[in-house]
């Protein structure tokens, strides 16, 4: 929403202060500049990466305009998430456990949290890491390795879109100067006509530089630095996870294991250790009730 807020401002106060300097805003309309422009940055975009990778850049950038996923409450149920995982280990064994990994769609352990299944590369780090922890086979320090690397690799995927977008971003005021040097040659042909329509074409030809630059710094710089913020707002979120698996994983008592993916969240997002408490032990409450 602020993204979208942003953009407008952006093209607002612009178009403000070229009314109040008695400016044509018709002139700013140059169809064909946006042509050259926009085109010739989706066509930077196709040469540079693979389709999947452009499709990923477009559904990223929709991304920025929905509100963050990584709120206060879904860290929250995120840590009730791991504290049932912990008791469940406790109290049946670890065998229990490795059922409930070994088809997580239909354990009910993990239906309860349909939101934070939803997403696969969740599920499948949550499951594959409690399978080695309950294999028994992998040093603590080795599953923390692999874990790490899990994470890093995950990263570099994420982040592939937010470099793609900043590559386009970088070209933008490059590809506004071919649209002006278009706009001067056109305007060099017509030279010995009316001055007005010389004039006509020669800010055309400014308007096309105007659109590259403004498109980068105002638009697509932006964008791609938001997206990078989301992605590091990931990463964060598999660290958490990461914490608290890896306490469980050396033994610690599943409150504290869960403390431990508490104190890795991100201090404007984390959730008071009451409030953790609370949450974790009505939720056992209600699980032993039913």
């Amino acid at each position: 929403m602020f993204s979208i807020i942003g953009i407008v401002l952006v093209f607002g106060a612009i178009i403000a202060g070229f009314l109040m300097e008695h400016g044509k805003l018709m002139v700013l309309v140059q169809p064909a500049e946006l042509v050259i422009i926009g085109g010739a940055a989706l066509g930077t975009l196709l040469v540079a990466n693979p389709l999947p990778l452009v499709v990923q850049v477009f559904k990223s950038i929709l991304s920025v305009l929905s509100a963050s996923r990584f709120t206060q409450a879904s860290y929250l149920e995120s840590l009730r998430m791991l504290f049932d995982i912990f008791q469940l280990a406790r109290k049946s064994g670890m065998a229990k456990l490795e059922e409930e990994v070994e088809d997580p769609k239909k354990s009910a352990l993990f239906s309860k949290y349909p939101k934070l299944t939803a997403d696969h590369h969740v599920l499948n780090f949550i499951c594959d890491s409690l399978r080695t922890a309950a294999s028994g086979v992998v040093a603590p320090h080795d599953l923390d390795a692999m874990l790490e690397n899990d994470i890093e690799v995950h990263h570099q995927e994420i982040v592939a879109p937010v470099r793609a977008l900043s590559t386009v971003a970088d070209a933008l005021p490059g590809l506004g100067i071919v649209a002006a040097v278009l706009g001067v040659t056109i305007t060099m042909s017509a030279l010995g006509g009316p001055p007005e329509e010389i004039g006509h074409k020669v800010a055309a030809a400014l308007v096309g530089t105007f659109l590259g630059i403004l498109l980068c710094y105002g638009v697509a710089a932006p964008l791609a630095a938001n997206l990078e913020k989301l992605t590091e707002a990931e990463t964060q979120y598999y660290q958490v996870l990461r914490a608290g698996l890896m306490a469980f994983a050396k033994g610690m008592a599943p409150m504290i294991a869960t403390e431990f993916a508490r104190r890795a969240i991100p201090h404007n997002v984390r959730p008071l250790f009451t409030e953790m408490e609370k949450s974790c032990r009505a939720n056992a409450q209600q699980a032993k009730a039913a």
